[in-house]
Protein backbone atom coordinates (compact mmCIF):
# COMPACT_ATOMS: atom_id res chain seq x y z
CA UNK A 1 0.00 0.00 0.00
CA UNK A 2 0.79 3.77 -0.34
CA UNK A 3 -0.09 5.94 1.98
CA UNK A 4 0.80 10.40 1.75
CA UNK A 5 0.58 12.93 4.19
CA UNK A 6 -1.65 16.07 3.46
CA UNK A 7 -1.00 19.21 5.41
CA UNK A 8 -2.98 22.81 5.28
CA UNK A 9 -2.00 25.64 6.98
CA UNK A 10 -5.04 28.48 6.18
CA UNK A 11 -6.17 31.36 7.57
CA UNK A 12 -8.91 29.54 9.33
CA UNK A 13 -8.07 26.08 9.91
CA UNK A 14 -5.24 23.55 11.10
CA UNK A 15 -5.93 20.22 9.08
CA UNK A 16 -3.89 17.16 8.26
CA UNK A 17 -4.78 14.17 6.41
CA UNK A 18 -4.02 10.93 5.42
CA UNK A 19 -4.70 9.07 1.72
CA UNK A 20 -4.35 5.54 0.81
CA UNK A 21 -4.27 5.64 -2.55
CA UNK A 22 -5.06 1.63 -3.30
CA UNK A 23 -8.21 1.66 -1.21
CA UNK A 24 -8.72 5.24 -2.20
CA UNK A 25 -9.82 6.16 1.42
CA UNK A 26 -8.62 9.51 3.00
CA UNK A 27 -8.45 10.24 7.21
CA UNK A 28 -8.21 13.83 7.71
CA UNK A 29 -7.90 15.81 11.30
CA UNK A 30 -8.67 19.83 11.69
CA UNK A 31 -9.12 22.20 13.90
CA UNK A 32 -9.91 25.94 13.39
CA UNK A 33 -8.43 28.67 14.92
CA UNK A 34 -9.56 30.31 17.77
CA UNK A 35 -11.42 33.95 17.35
CA UNK A 36 -12.29 35.93 20.20
CA UNK A 37 -15.82 36.88 19.90
CA UNK A 38 -17.07 39.97 17.94
CA UNK A 39 -13.84 39.88 16.02
CA UNK A 40 -14.56 39.04 12.17
CA UNK A 41 -10.94 37.60 11.39
CA UNK A 42 -7.31 36.91 12.86
CA UNK A 43 -3.88 38.58 12.58
CA UNK A 44 -1.59 36.50 10.49
CA UNK A 45 0.86 36.23 13.38
CA UNK A 46 -1.90 34.94 15.94
CA UNK A 47 -2.57 32.10 12.93
CA UNK A 48 1.29 31.16 12.72
CA UNK A 49 0.92 30.70 16.49
CA UNK A 50 -2.15 28.65 16.91
CA UNK A 51 -0.60 26.48 13.81
CA UNK A 52 2.55 25.94 15.32
CA UNK A 53 0.77 24.93 18.85
CA UNK A 54 -2.08 22.47 17.12
CA UNK A 55 -0.14 20.98 14.05
CA UNK A 56 1.63 18.61 16.27
CA UNK A 57 -1.21 17.72 17.87
CA UNK A 58 -3.02 16.89 15.01
CA UNK A 59 -0.57 14.72 13.38
CA UNK A 60 0.07 13.04 16.84
CA UNK A 61 -4.16 12.25 16.79
CA UNK A 62 -3.75 11.07 12.81
CA UNK A 63 -0.12 8.75 13.65
CA UNK A 64 -1.89 7.06 16.69
CA UNK A 65 -5.34 6.19 14.54
CA UNK A 66 -3.50 5.10 11.23
CA UNK A 67 0.07 4.58 12.17
CA UNK A 68 2.11 3.61 8.75
CA UNK A 69 4.67 3.85 6.40
CA UNK A 70 4.46 7.33 4.39
CA UNK A 71 5.72 7.90 0.90
CA UNK A 72 5.10 11.20 -0.33
CA UNK A 73 4.25 14.61 2.00
CA UNK A 74 2.25 17.30 0.44
CA UNK A 75 1.91 20.84 1.92
CA UNK A 76 0.17 24.19 0.35
CA UNK A 77 2.39 26.79 -0.01
CA UNK A 78 -0.05 29.72 -0.53
CA UNK A 79 -3.88 31.10 -0.87
CA UNK A 80 -3.62 30.40 -5.00
CA UNK A 81 -1.62 30.23 -8.29
CA UNK A 82 -1.76 33.59 -8.94
CA UNK A 83 1.48 35.89 -9.26
CA UNK A 84 2.02 36.93 -6.05
CA UNK A 85 -0.19 34.72 -3.90
CA UNK A 86 0.88 34.50 0.08
CA UNK A 87 -0.26 34.17 3.05
CA UNK A 88 2.34 34.12 6.82
CA UNK A 89 0.18 31.17 8.08
CA UNK A 90 1.28 28.65 5.65
CA UNK A 91 4.84 29.10 6.85
CA UNK A 92 4.05 26.97 10.00
CA UNK A 93 3.12 23.87 7.20
CA UNK A 94 5.90 24.24 4.87
CA UNK A 95 8.31 23.91 7.96
CA UNK A 96 6.88 20.97 9.63
CA UNK A 97 6.27 19.14 5.58
CA UNK A 98 9.75 19.99 4.88
CA UNK A 99 10.60 18.11 8.33
CA UNK A 100 9.07 15.41 7.79
CA UNK A 101 9.97 15.19 4.15
CA UNK A 102 14.06 15.26 5.41
CA UNK A 103 13.71 13.03 8.14
CA UNK A 104 11.91 10.15 6.45
CA UNK A 105 14.19 10.88 2.76
CA UNK A 106 10.20 11.22 1.25
CA UNK A 107 9.39 13.45 -1.98
CA UNK A 108 7.95 16.78 -0.95
CA UNK A 109 5.04 18.62 -3.14
CA UNK A 110 3.88 21.98 -2.82
CA UNK A 111 0.71 23.31 -4.17
CA UNK A 112 -2.05 25.64 -3.20
CA UNK A 113 -4.62 26.22 -0.62
CA UNK A 114 -6.88 25.98 -4.12
CA UNK A 115 -5.33 23.99 -5.65
CA UNK A 116 -6.47 21.20 -2.38
CA UNK A 117 -9.73 22.60 -2.23
CA UNK A 118 -10.12 21.80 -6.19
CA UNK A 119 -8.81 18.06 -5.30
CA UNK A 120 -11.07 17.32 -2.34
CA UNK A 121 -14.22 18.51 -4.35
CA UNK A 122 -13.33 15.73 -7.12
CA UNK A 123 -12.93 13.42 -4.54
CA UNK A 124 -15.76 13.90 -2.68
CA UNK A 125 -18.09 13.97 -5.53
CA UNK A 126 -16.43 10.61 -6.91
CA UNK A 127 -14.81 12.59 -9.94
CA UNK A 128 -11.08 12.56 -9.67
CA UNK A 129 -11.40 11.42 -13.13
CA UNK A 130 -12.27 14.94 -14.49
CA UNK A 131 -7.77 15.87 -13.34
CA UNK A 132 -8.13 14.71 -17.02
CA UNK A 133 -10.53 16.60 -18.36
CA UNK A 134 -11.38 20.38 -18.99
CA UNK A 135 -13.70 21.37 -16.19
CA UNK A 136 -14.96 24.78 -14.11
CA UNK A 137 -13.74 24.92 -10.27
CA UNK A 138 -15.77 27.64 -8.05
CA UNK A 139 -13.75 28.37 -5.17
CA UNK A 140 -15.96 30.30 -2.83
CA UNK A 141 -14.82 31.18 0.30
CA UNK A 142 -13.87 33.40 3.02
CA UNK A 143 -10.18 34.38 0.81
CA UNK A 144 -11.41 33.98 -2.32
CA UNK A 145 -14.15 34.09 -4.55
CA UNK A 146 -12.78 32.77 -7.85
CA UNK A 147 -14.46 31.11 -10.79
CA UNK A 148 -11.13 28.69 -12.41
CA UNK A 149 -11.14 27.24 -15.74
CA UNK A 150 -9.28 24.11 -15.07
CA UNK A 151 -7.30 21.69 -18.01
CA UNK A 152 -5.02 19.05 -18.08
CA UNK A 153 -1.34 19.46 -16.85
CA UNK A 154 1.66 17.61 -16.44
CA UNK A 155 0.16 15.06 -13.22
CA UNK A 156 -2.74 16.94 -12.28
CA UNK A 157 -4.19 19.92 -13.64
CA UNK A 158 -3.41 23.72 -14.12
CA UNK A 159 -6.06 26.70 -13.90
CA UNK A 160 -7.06 30.06 -15.31
CA UNK A 161 -9.24 32.84 -13.78
CA UNK A 162 -11.82 33.07 -15.51
CA UNK A 163 -14.28 35.34 -12.85
CA UNK A 164 -13.83 36.85 -9.73
CA UNK A 165 -15.42 39.17 -6.93
CA UNK A 166 -14.77 42.33 -7.38
CA UNK A 167 -15.15 43.53 -3.82
CA UNK A 168 -16.01 41.63 -0.89
CA UNK A 169 -15.33 37.66 -0.71
CA UNK A 170 -18.59 35.65 -0.12
CA UNK A 171 -17.48 34.28 2.89
CA UNK A 172 -16.25 37.74 4.42
CA UNK A 173 -19.96 38.75 3.11
CA UNK A 174 -21.40 36.06 5.03
CA UNK A 175 -19.24 36.17 8.03
CA UNK A 176 -19.82 40.88 8.44
CA UNK A 177 -23.80 40.33 8.54
CA UNK A 178 -23.25 36.91 11.03
CA UNK A 179 -21.25 39.26 13.23
CA UNK A 180 -23.92 42.05 12.47
CA UNK A 181 -26.57 39.43 13.82
CA UNK A 182 -24.65 38.68 16.58
CA UNK A 183 -22.80 34.78 15.81
CA UNK A 184 -19.56 33.69 16.31
CA UNK A 185 -16.49 34.21 13.56
CA UNK A 186 -16.54 32.15 11.08
CA UNK A 187 -20.21 32.53 10.44
CA UNK A 188 -21.67 30.32 7.88
CA UNK A 189 -23.13 27.50 9.40
CA UNK A 190 -24.69 29.77 11.65
CA UNK A 191 -26.06 32.19 8.99
CA UNK A 192 -27.19 29.00 6.87
CA UNK A 193 -29.59 27.58 9.70
CA UNK A 194 -30.73 30.78 10.36
CA UNK A 195 -31.38 31.07 6.66
CA UNK A 196 -33.13 27.95 6.84
CA UNK A 197 -35.97 29.12 8.97
CA UNK A 198 -36.76 31.51 6.67
CA UNK A 199 -40.44 31.57 4.57
CA UNK A 200 -38.96 33.66 1.98
CA UNK A 201 -38.65 32.00 -1.02
CA UNK A 202 -35.25 31.73 -3.70
CA UNK A 203 -35.96 34.68 -5.88
CA UNK A 204 -33.55 36.45 -8.58
CA UNK A 205 -31.71 39.45 -7.07
CA UNK A 206 -30.61 42.18 -9.05
CA UNK A 207 -26.27 41.83 -8.16
CA UNK A 208 -23.73 44.16 -9.95
CA UNK A 209 -21.31 42.70 -12.79
CA UNK A 210 -18.09 44.49 -14.86
CA UNK A 211 -16.31 42.21 -17.39
CA UNK A 212 -17.47 38.87 -15.84
CA UNK A 213 -16.83 39.82 -12.43
CA UNK A 214 -19.32 40.29 -9.91
CA UNK A 215 -20.11 42.28 -6.75
CA UNK A 216 -20.94 41.87 -3.33
CA UNK A 217 -20.41 44.71 -1.46
CA UNK A 218 -24.08 45.56 -1.77
CA UNK A 219 -25.08 42.47 -0.02
CA UNK A 220 -23.62 43.98 3.09
CA UNK A 221 -25.61 47.31 2.59
CA UNK A 222 -28.77 45.53 2.06
CA UNK A 223 -28.39 43.35 4.99
CA UNK A 224 -27.46 46.69 7.28
CA UNK A 225 -30.50 48.28 6.07
CA UNK A 226 -32.87 45.06 6.57
CA UNK A 227 -31.71 45.17 10.41
CA UNK A 228 -32.07 48.61 11.13
CA UNK A 229 -35.56 48.24 9.37
CA UNK A 230 -36.46 45.30 11.87
CA UNK A 231 -36.28 42.61 9.75
CA UNK A 232 -35.92 39.10 11.15
CA UNK A 233 -32.47 37.34 11.71
CA UNK A 234 -33.89 34.51 9.68
CA UNK A 235 -34.78 36.63 6.68
CA UNK A 236 -31.57 38.72 6.78
CA UNK A 237 -29.40 35.55 6.61
CA UNK A 238 -31.65 34.03 3.98
CA UNK A 239 -31.20 37.49 1.60
CA UNK A 240 -27.63 36.94 2.62
CA UNK A 241 -27.12 33.86 1.34
CA UNK A 242 -29.73 34.45 -2.05
CA UNK A 243 -27.92 37.19 -2.91
CA UNK A 244 -24.54 35.17 -2.91
CA UNK A 245 -26.70 32.60 -4.90
CA UNK A 246 -27.67 34.47 -7.39
CA UNK A 247 -24.28 36.06 -8.28
CA UNK A 248 -22.66 32.97 -8.65
CA UNK A 249 -25.96 32.11 -10.74
CA UNK A 250 -24.93 34.66 -13.29
CA UNK A 251 -21.97 33.77 -13.30
CA UNK A 252 -22.54 30.03 -14.30
CA UNK A 253 -24.69 31.08 -17.08
CA UNK A 254 -22.16 33.62 -18.24
CA UNK A 255 -19.13 30.96 -18.39
CA UNK A 256 -21.42 28.13 -19.80
CA UNK A 257 -22.30 31.08 -22.81
CA UNK A 258 -18.55 32.34 -23.12
CA UNK A 259 -16.50 28.74 -22.57
CA UNK A 260 -18.85 25.73 -23.40
CA UNK A 261 -21.42 23.34 -21.13
CA UNK A 262 -18.45 21.78 -18.27
CA UNK A 263 -18.88 19.78 -15.47
CA UNK A 264 -19.19 22.30 -12.93
CA UNK A 265 -17.32 21.70 -9.68
CA UNK A 266 -18.12 23.65 -6.77
CA UNK A 267 -15.42 24.00 -3.23
CA UNK A 268 -14.90 26.31 -0.28
CA UNK A 269 -16.46 26.59 3.08
CA UNK A 270 -19.51 28.59 1.54
CA UNK A 271 -20.45 26.24 -1.06
CA UNK A 272 -21.35 24.00 2.13
CA UNK A 273 -24.50 25.61 2.38
CA UNK A 274 -27.31 23.50 1.93
CA UNK A 275 -29.66 26.48 -0.34
CA UNK A 276 -26.89 26.57 -3.21
CA UNK A 277 -26.05 23.28 -3.10
CA UNK A 278 -29.44 21.93 -3.59
CA UNK A 279 -30.47 24.74 -6.20
CA UNK A 280 -27.73 24.48 -8.44
CA UNK A 281 -27.63 20.67 -8.53
CA UNK A 282 -30.99 20.51 -9.72
CA UNK A 283 -30.39 22.56 -12.26
CA UNK A 284 -26.81 21.84 -13.60
CA UNK A 285 -24.10 19.39 -14.25
CA UNK A 286 -22.93 20.46 -10.77
CA UNK A 287 -20.65 18.57 -8.27
CA UNK A 288 -20.43 19.64 -4.78
CA UNK A 289 -17.53 18.34 -1.82
CA UNK A 290 -19.62 17.02 1.19
CA UNK A 291 -19.31 19.46 3.72
CA UNK A 292 -16.01 18.08 5.36
CA UNK A 293 -14.26 18.19 2.36
CA UNK A 294 -15.73 21.77 1.00
CA UNK A 295 -14.26 23.41 4.45
CA UNK A 296 -10.79 23.79 4.73
CA UNK A 297 -9.00 20.43 4.87
CA UNK A 298 -5.45 18.54 3.90
CA UNK A 299 -7.50 15.90 2.17
CA UNK A 300 -7.42 17.27 -1.54
CA UNK A 301 -3.44 17.84 -0.61
CA UNK A 302 -2.79 14.04 0.60
CA UNK A 303 -4.71 12.97 -2.76
CA UNK A 304 -2.38 15.33 -5.13
CA UNK A 305 0.92 14.18 -3.16
CA UNK A 306 -0.36 10.34 -4.27
CA UNK A 307 -1.06 11.50 -8.04
CA UNK A 308 2.63 13.66 -8.49
CA UNK A 309 4.45 10.54 -6.48
CA UNK A 310 3.67 7.93 -9.05
CA UNK A 311 5.71 7.02 -11.53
Amino acid sequence: MSYHLGIDTSNYTTSVAIYDDITNTVISRKKLLPVKAGEKGIRQSDAVFHHTVQLPQLINDLVNEFNCEISSVGVSIKPCNEEGSYMPCFLSGISVAEAVSSFMHIPLYKFSHQDGHIAAALYSADKLELIKEDFFAFHISGGTSQVLKVTPYDKYFRTEIISDSLDLKAGQAIDRVGIMLGLQFPCGPEVEKLALNSKLPLRKEKVFRRDGMFSLSGVENKCKKMFEDGNTPEDIAFYCINYIRSALDDTVNEIISKHGNLPLIFSGGVMSNSIIRNDFMNRYDAYFAEPQYSSDNACGIAILSSICNKE
